[in-house]
């Protein structure tokens, strides 16, 4: 059977626990340090608590250690990998090479970090000792498709949220803008920026653009098709997000997901568990972009937005008159007061509603006859999900058994394992049996608030009469035993040894492959590759260099394409304040870049 597993973001251990209530099959969290978000570091002790909490149901905990690293960091890495390994993570996400070199015992996934878009790369790594490969966002299913066919590490893929719209971890925009560089866990995120398109000539294109901004992934509908591809792990952006969104997403992929392993005898979970949300999930009623399947069923224009990078949020109709104190709306739309509207670049919030007349607490200059209106923050949904008491419950079933000198209570849960707890004494025949049997099982069949969920009770030696207050006191005691047991429990980890001689793709590495350390410069002479650059984090300006490669277009985006027969000519520049990008356009691999020209 394949195990299929749903990968959910954790920015803290609250939101650990929230996405193993919703249903992740496994979490990925950030150590104290050198994760690529350092806005969502976490201590080695609230780690140990997710990874506790989330053995319990069979699901994994990946550590992301994804950032570059320096000569004199690769002590202070090596520590705190085994600080993670020893508090219970399952695997390592990493990026630097040097990480694979430090003899880690615990699973290594190689990040999206390292751009893995061929099968080459990924059989390489494979070799290397890689037990998985997070793939970069932008390939197509049929590249997915044979990356699957030739790799033996398992593959994981973004099904949901934002999306680099560079290549992941070959991006220096950051840090051609500052010291923060994404390759360090400090983006400052440059690609949700507004720009100005230009010609070589100055001559203004657009103006005011949010030229690199995406919309947000959603490969919800997508699902299937992934699987039979071969996709085994399915991520879902957001370690910065809030508990609700990680609710609302996760529950909903969930669903989806469950959806898609009923249709196939050969699939199934890779964790234990039903969750069952108390409110129905959503995921356009969380922060989103807008949707988009990027570049999944090949390159084409229509992902991005250039209006705002902001929370869209959800469609919900058009204004068909205003006026200066509201507007009215095209349709009916179940908007309420405090929900959050946004219209082209801006946004208010909802004062009032009558019908489809809406009055807001202030005017935007955007809200005119025909103008889109989008609501980013439902009110009472996301109150809903934050009153949310959705919990996942593990099936087990219940024994009793009685004799004349013991009570025994026994649980075993859905996956075989089981754990009882018994009592000598002198039970004298019942009054009423059946009576008595009834009582034991409804006894039994409590779990209260433990991971347990009793779906059957079996009693034996009901003739024998038992005071309910032992059978509580037995419930307790095992239903905690075998919490216990399941506890105790290590997940599948797929530790592999590095074949030395596994020759790299390349045999030159240009300072966008990110060697920064002797230890990694190691891994890749052993490798086979002759020649390394000098990595372009290590770089004091990204001065006359490329900052930016990208499966994304501002041609095909606003119909230029030059395989088209463009009417703009010549060089094309982005251009912010001072900063200057020269564009690109390599049509025959149908990418941009984007250089710094100042």
């Amino acid at each position: 059977m394949k195990r299929l597993e749903l990968l959910a973001p954790a920015r803290d251990y609250e939101s650990a626990v929230a996405a193993v209530d919703a249903g992740a099959d496994a979490i990925y969290i950030g150590g104290a340090r050198f994760g690529a978000r350092h806005a969502a570091a976490n201590t080695a002790d609230d780690i140990r608590r997710a990874a506790e909490y989330a053995h319990l149901y069979g699901v994994r905990v990946h550590a992301a250690l994804n950032t570059l690293l320096y000569d004199d960091e690769l002590a202070d890495a090596g520590r705190q990998a085994r600080e993670l390994i020893a508090v219970g993570v399952d695997a390592l996400i990493v990026q630097d090479m040097a990480l694979r070199r430090m003899a880690l015992p615990v699973e290594l996934h190689a990040s999206t970090q390292t751009a893995i878009r061929t099968p080459a790369e990924a059989v390489f790594l494979a070799r290397a000792g890689f037990a998985r490969v997070i793939l970069e966002r932008a390939l197509s299913l049929d590249e997915i498709r044979a990356i699957c066919r030739a790799t033996t590490a398992e593959v994981e893929c973004f099904v949901h949220g934002a999306i680099c719209v560079g290549y992941s971890g070959q991006c220096y925009l950051s840090r051609s803008m500052s010291a923060r560089s994404g390759n360090r866990g400090e983006c400052s995120q440059p690609c949700r920026l507004s720009y100005d398109l230009e010609d070589a000539a100055g001559r203004r294109i657009l103006r005011g653009k949010h030229l690199l901004s995406v919309r947000d992934l959603n490969l919800s509908d997508r699902l299937g098709e992934l699987i039979d591809a071969g996709v085994t792990s399915f991520k879902i952006e957001g370690r910065l997000k809030d508990t609700c969104y990680i609710r609302n997403v996760v529950a909903y992929y969930r669903q989806r997901l469950d959806e898609a392993i009923a249709a196939r005898s050969d699939c199934r979970r890779a964790s234990v568990g039903e969750s069952r949300p108390d409110f129905a999930p959503d995921p356009s009623k969380s922060f989103t972009r807008g949707e988009s399947e990027y570049f999944l069923a090949g390159r084409s224009a229509g992902v991005a937005s250039f209006d705002t990078p902001k929370s869209v949020g959800e469609f919900v109709g058009r204004v068909a008159a205003c006026d200066a104190r509201g507007f009215t709306l095209d349709r009916d739309a179940a908007l309420g007061a405090g929900d959050g509207l946004c219209i082209g670049a801006d946004g208010t919030n909802v004062n009032s509603v009558e019908g489809r007349r809406v009055v807001p607490n202030r005017m935007p200059a955007a809200i005119r006859r025909g103008a889109a209106v989008y609501r980013n923050l439902d009110s009472r949904f996301r109150l809903q999900v934050e009153r949310s008491r959705m919990r996942r419950a593990i099936p087990a079933t219940a024994c009793v058994t009685v004799t004349p000198e013991r009570a025994t209570v026994r649980y075993t849960d859905c996956e075989g394992l089981s754990a009882e707890a018994s009592r000598e004494g002198r039970f004298e025949p019942a009054g009423d049996p059946a009576k008595m049997a009834d009582l034991l099982r409804t006894q039994a069949a409590r779990s209260g608030d433990t991971p347990f969920e009793v779906r059957r009770v079996e009693v034996a030696g009901a003739e024998r009469f038992v005071p309910l207050s032992l059978i509580g006191v037995l419930r307790r005691e095992a239903l905690e035993a075998l919490r216990r047991v399941r506890a105790a429990r290590v997940p599948e980890r797929r530790i592999l040894p590095e074949e030395l001689h596994a020759p790299c793709p390349a045999a030159v590495l240009s300072a966008e492959a990110n060697v920064t350390n002797r230890l990694a410069e190691r891994f890749y002479r052993d490798h086979g590759v002759v020649r390394i650059e000098r990595g372009l984090d290590l770089e004091a300006s990204t001065a006359g260099r490329r900052v930016m490669r990208s499966a994304y277009c501002i041609r095909r985006e606003i119909g230029e394409c030059l395989r088209d027969g463009s009417r703009i000519q010549g060089d094309l520049f982005l251009v912010r304040g001072t900063k200057r990008y020269r564009l690109a356009f390599d049509c025959a691999h149908c990418e941009m870049s984007l250089t710094d020209e100042r």
